[in-house]
């Protein structure tokens, strides 16, 4: 049952707490992107500390949605976020000695546009906040990678800019044709240990590389039974937004990147 939404008056001493803890995340992740940016061979050994600090976990927390239904641990953010400081420690903790466990993601269904039903994951609320936490450190090094025209899954970018850059190119440019691809069923196909190996050219911190692991082994409760998945991430986890990135050498998750590199060709 979730519990009574924080009082009023905790809300400008959690506004400070945000914001600063944004700044101390932007700051200590700033020698990470630098090296990233510098040496794109490079494999980072020493990352998880940036993980489990309490500015990225407390950044995650207020990057998650307010409203989104719980997993399968009944948690909300409402009701985490009374206790917000005693969560964030004993989670830290818990991340720094490795006992941290990841929580089976309970699935859904949702009625499709097109009729028949799309499943949907619904993650724990701990597994977010660290999966987010885990995404903000591997974000500092992934895009650096990226180039310019490439827009799906970054911070700070959308559909919606891709589709306004590709606009401005058509009014622009000379153009012949446009390219239209999507990867059906990418999310749901991915192979594990593929999926890691190619995290791997990068990250060289065990721990991190665990850590990972955790999620896309936790597998899926439906009906009461809980089931094990050797290939694909739910739908709705918070920890689908960095694949794309580690797993993408063309650098484009939009379906528009490739377009636009193409568009550039054809002219």
């Amino acid at each position: 049952m979730e519990g009574r939404g924080l009082a009023k008056g905790n809300l400008p001493e959690q506004n400070t707490l945000r914001m600063q803890s944004r700044e101390g995340v932007r700051s200590a992740l700033e020698r990470v992107r630098q090296a990233a940016k510098k040496d794109r061979t490079m494999r980072f050994t020493a990352l998880l500390h940036h993980v489990y600090s309490l500015d990225t976990l407390r950044t995650a927390y207020f990057g998650l949605k307010k409203e989104a239904a719980p997993g399968v641990d009944g948690e909300t953010w409402r009701h985490y976020g009374e206790a917000l400081e005693e969560h964030l420690q004993d989670l830290s903790e818990r991340l720094q000695r490795g006992a941290y466990r990841a929580r089976p993601v309970r699935r859904v269904y949702i009625a499709k546009d097109g009729g028949g039903q799309r499943p949907l994951g619904v993650t724990a609320l701990e597994d977010k906040l660290v999966q987010r936490a885990a995404v903000e450190v591997l974000n500092a090094i992934y895009e650096t990678d990226f180039l310019g025209f490439s827009y799906g899954f970054r911070p700070g970018r959308s559909q919606h800019n891709c589709l306004d850059a590709l606009y401005v190119g058509l009014l622009t440019r000379p153009v012949n044709w446009v390219l239209d691809v999507d990867i059906r069923g990418f999310f749901d196909s991915i192979d594990h240990g593929w999926l890691v190996k190619f995290i791997e050219h990068r990250i060289a911190d065990r721990r991190v590389v665990r850590l990972i692991q955790k999620w896309l082994n936790a597998g899926v409760l439906e009906d009461g039974k809980r089931m094990r998945t050797e290939v694909g991430t739910p739908q709705g986890a918070v920890h689908r937004r960095s694949w794309p990135t580690s797993t993408s050498t063309t650098r484009s998750t939009c379906g528009c990147g490739r377009g636009a590199e193409r568009m550039r060709a054809a002219r």
